[in-house]
């Protein structure tokens, strides 16, 4: 075959006239040395079938330069095993573009350490079919600083199974929008201590049926700052098994806004240690259909300064 006797200055030397010319088995044939030579012009200059023609050997062959050349049509020509032979180098050096042309199928082939090496941009560039397919030890492998960059239709079309693998260092880079953006399933399957890593700006994000769907371990590892942050809404709408989860000392700090949006039904669910940690200014701030919810064991708790702050 003549093409494989052609050396690398011989292929450097062809035009991308000529490179586009070349029959798919002609391009086959010419040697990985040559390929990995080939310039960004001559790699741009390929047709799709010439590029679904290269064996992995020679994918895994070309410079980042040009593999960062390659345009859509291109990375949509590209099969598995070829996307499976790109180095975490090459991957690194694909567009974003270039990143959201990958077919879902093809996406499996990518490496944790290549998922690893996304940056940002290119992590924003992802379909959201794409984004769905990736599978849990992808999405374990992606760094705080791509996470930062998932839009929000991104974030709406993570699966529960994703969302649940989400370690503390990604949920709190993720943004205010994208936390807000979060299922009430999703949110509900992050880990109790993915929930307590939230910062205060984005717990006062959440939505009330992310706060519904808080389970009691999550609502149990909540801290003073974060329930401090939930809006008056989101506390009328905690459920009572969740309230009651709620540790004593961030009982202490609501605010009397937030006592006065307890239900009847959250009033009468908190222990009597609640009750006895509460301000006498959440004291006073209790409506008459508060009050008469209390339980002879709740006002039985209370001190001294408490029941004369009811007055």
């Amino acid at each position: 075959n003549e093409a494989a006797a052609l050396g690398t200055a011989q292929v450097a030397a062809l035009s991308t006239n000529d490179i586009a010319a070349l029959e798919t088995a002609d391009l086959s044939a010419i040697k990985v040395a040559a390929i990995a030579i080939l310039s960004t012009a001559q790699v741009s200059a390929l047709t799709t079938g010439q590029v679904a023609s290269l064996a992995t050997a020679s994918i895994a062959a070309l410079s980042t330069a040009a593999i960062g050349a390659l345009s859509t049509n291109q990375i949509v020509a590209l099969s598995s095993s070829q996307i499976n032979s790109l180095g975490t180098a090459q991957v690194a050096a694909l567009s974003s573009n270039a990143i959201g042309a990958i077919q879902t199928a093809d996406l499996a082939g990518l490496s944790t350490n290549d998922i690893a090496a996304l940056r940002s941009n290119q992590l924003a560039g992802l379909t959201t079919d794409q984004v769905a397919a990736l599978s849990t030890n992808q999405i374990v492998a992606l760094t705080t600083a791509a996470v930062s960059g998932l839009t929000t239709n991104q974030i709406v079309a993570l699966t529960t199974g994703q969302a649940s693998v989400l370690s503390t260092a990604q949920v709190a880079a993720l943004t205010t929008n994208a936390i807000a953006a979060l299922s009430t399933n999703d949110f509900a399957a992050l880990s109790t201590n993915a929930v307590a890593s939230l910062s205060v700006n984005q717990v006062k994000a959440l939505t009330t049926a992310q706060v519904v769907a808080l389970s009691t371990g999550e609502a149990a590892a909540l801290s003073t700052a974060q329930v401090a942050a939930l809006s008056t809404n989101a506390i009328a709408a905690m459920e009572t098994a969740d309230l009651s989860a709620v540790k004593t000392a961030a009982i202490a700090a609501l605010t009397t806004a937030q006592v006065a949006a307890l239900t009847t039904g959250q009033i009468n669910s908190l222990a009597t240690a609640s009750i006895a940690a509460l301000s006498t200014g959440g004291i006073a701030a209790l409506g008459t259909n508060q009050v008469v919810a209390l339980t002879s064991g709740q006002i039985a708790s209370m001190s001294t300064a408490q029941v004369a702050a009811l007055s």
